[in-house]
């Protein structure tokens, strides 16, 4: 019998471009490290206003070099991430914490089906720039992921009620205890030890932590896949 799996939380909110980016490196690592991982819809909202942080394109130098790092990092970790044409209205006023809601009612229900639902709302916003806060277009992006009409719909509904309401708001808050201020971040729990990891461009120290090998973005055996 080999040794246990090591437990890592990714607390991501859709709206998080560098989400994203973490979301799939973890994804292609999950069965090439011993880990068990948890994905955890969070609110990014609620955790910028309780850390008193501030959205990077709210600081014109870092809105520049956020746009250029995007650029980059679709080649290099290979997801098909673009900046929305409006940004700011995409971001700053629209959110979402619907769409939020939507996963976490899907996490409660149909946890296996949160990491493809996850996948097609990024698409929707960070690669085709598509809305993710109405409800057709939640919809469309649960069955496109592979959910019934009928299961997408009942979900939506689900979606604001105080359990999913509640539910959300205890993971944002999981998130800040464990010292977030901003998203994504990772939480390793590694011999009777928690570390908090911030950003998508940590993961060669999270190996480190792990005691396993960092084989780039796009680990051999994903590379040979895509």
């Amino acid at each position: 019998m080999g040794p246990v799996p090591r437990t890592l939380e990714l607390f991501y909110d859709v709206l998080s471009p560098y989400s994203w980016l973490g979301f799939e490196v973890l994804c292609r690592y999950r069965n090439i490290w011993n880990i068990n991982l948890q994905l955890r819809p969070s609110f990014i909202g609620g955790i910028m206003k309780d850390s008193g942080n501030k959205a990077p394109a709210l600081i014109p130098r870092k809105g520049q070099y956020m746009a250029n790092d995007i650029k980059l990092l679709r080649q290099h970790v290979q997801v098909p991430i673009q900046f929305p044409k409006d940004f700011f209205f995409v971001v700053l006023e629209k959110g979402s914490l619907s769409a939020m809601r939507f996963l976490t009612a899907v996490n409660l229900e149909h946890p296996e089906m949160l990491e493809n639902v996850s996948r097609e709302l990024w698409m929707r916003i960070w690669s085709r720039d598509e809305d993710i806060t109405q409800p057709q277009s939640i919809l469309a992006a649960a069955e496109k992921a592979g959910m019934s009409a009928e299961q997408a719909q009942g979900l939506l509904e689900k979606s604001s009620t105080s359990k999913v309401k509640n539910q959300l708001r205890e993971t944002t808050e999981a998130a800040c205890r464990y010292g977030a201020f901003g998203l994504p971040i990772t939480v390793a729990h590694v011999d009777g030890q928690t570390h908090m990891i911030f950003g998508s461009d940590r993961m060669e120290l999270l190996a480190y932590l792990l005691g396993e090998k960092w084989m780039g973005p796009v680990p051999p055996a994903v590379n040979a896949r895509l």
